[in-house]
């Protein structure tokens, strides 16, 4: 089912209750049943993934349909390695093609047995559990997803020997991999990281209560939405200013297009700027997640983008980087790469006419366009496609006045 939503204002005025980060909480409760559920969780995210996650940790199936939550995948296949019995992991078609070989060649080099149900280094997949570690020591390429090391930390302490990461070339997502290491540091597991070795001893995780923050990707729609305004008074509850979440950085980036952040113990206040970049340069290693987002709210800003560490995009719940150019060609934009270095052109683009976004079964293609619908008369497909990560979402947009066109007016 489709959506178009109708822009009642364009001052943006309110406070928003984001949804809690389904990255932490996934972390949350893995940690938590490596250590038997001997903590309690609170805030835990709402979002699909969240719920798979807690569905599959609490299911005595063989089989783990982890539908297409590439987090609860990878997490859950490790965790495998070092549980009580056999797993079968599978997903939906798209998960299907979502490499898990580098993972699960790790774990077989820890004891664990891997088999793959399909094809080659892609789930379904199955892992028996390892009965001797083989290998204390990884080396794992420091520039893939940062959730096969999260997932392999996780499981570290519980092993007999512990376990060594060493991360070849630059690391990429780092700020993940710091999420995972604090949280395990505050269920009691210590770590040394010196250069690019990574150490965890043997130990226990122990029971300490731990509250989820709202979630800072969910956060940059919000900022989008603030740079497209012509005025923001806007609080975003939850949000911690010394967070673990690597894609806190929006609240820097969202600087250049007019967005001011002041903190305090409830969040963030958003608030307009007369600051405009004309253009500027993003890494995006550490905040992959934010690239949709920033690119389609500069296309109509008429910022000009230099990005790179957009390699992962490709490897996500869709080919991102074919996405965002079929997206942002609708609004005169071109997305071009060059040696590693892509550059966001913007263009020309007409707002009398409809525009048609197509979401590719991605909760992000949806919710980094959404905003530009107050410049824009948007139908953006696959409404429900915000389940995954943000499942207020549209419902959250109508507290500020961006209403589904032709619906009642909610109370």
């Amino acid at each position: 089912m489709d959506i178009r939503l109708v822009a009642e204002t364009r001052n943006i005025k309110g406070e928003i209750k984001l949804n809690a980060s389904k990255s932490e909480s996934n972390r949350a409760l893995i940690i938590n049943a490596l250590s038997g559920n001997i903590s309690e969780l609170h805030n835990l995210s709402n979002a699909r993934d969240t719920d798979t996650m807690q569905r599959l940790l609490g299911s005595d199936e063989e089989t783990l349909d982890v539908l297409d939550a590439g987090t609860t995948m990878r997490f859950l296949t490790a965790y495998s390695a070092v549980g009580p019995k056999k797993r079968i992991l599978t997903g939906t078609p798209r998960m299907q093609q979502r490499p898990i070989k580098l993972l699960a060649d790790a774990l077989v080099e820890l004891g664990a047995q891997a088999e793959y149900l399909k094809n080659e280094g892609y789930p379904p997949h199955s892992i028996t559990p390892l009965q001797d570690q083989k290998a204390d020591t990884l080396t794992i390429p420091g520039n893939i997803s940062s959730q096969y090391i999260s997932a392999l930390l996780m499981i570290a302490p519980t092993l007999p020997k512990g376990l060594e990461i060493v991360l070849e070339g630059e690391i990429y997502s780092r700020p993940y991999i710091e999420m995972t290491l604090a949280l395990m540091k505050h269920f009691g597991v210590n770590h040394d990281w010196s250069g690019q070795v990574i150490k965890i001893a043997p130990q226990k995780y122990e029971s300490n209560n731990y509250t989820i923050e709202s979630d800072w990707s969910g956060a940059s729609y919000w900022y989008s939405l603030a740079a497209l305004s012509d005025d923001v008074d806007l609080k975003l509850l939850g949000l911690r200013e010394n967070s673990t979440q690597g894609d806190q950085e929006i609240a820097s980036i969202m600087e250049h297009f007019g967005v001011k952040s002041e903190f305090s113990e409830e969040g963030v206040h958003l608030t307009k700027t007369d600051k405009l970049s004309e253009g500027m340069f993003i890494d995006f290693r550490s905040c992959p997640d934010l690239a949709q987002t920033v690119m389609a709210c500069a296309a109509v800003k008429g910022i000009k983008l230099s990005m790179t560490g957009l390699e992962s995009l490709k490897i996500k719940e869709t080919d991102r980087i074919a996405a965002m150019q079929n997206e942002l060609s609708k609004f005169g934009a071109k997305l071009i790469e060059d040696e590693g270095v892509w550059t966001l052109e913007p263009g020309t683009f007409d707002q009398s006419k409809e525009i048609v976004i197509e979401t590719y079964e991605d909760h992000r293609m949806a919710m980094a366009f959404a905003p530009l619908s107050l410049d824009f008369n948007l139908l953006i497909e696959e409404r429900e496609v915000v389940n995954k990560s943000y499942p207020d979402f549209w419902r959250d947009l109508e507290k500020v006045g961006l209403r589904e066109a032709d619906s009642e007016t909610t109370k």
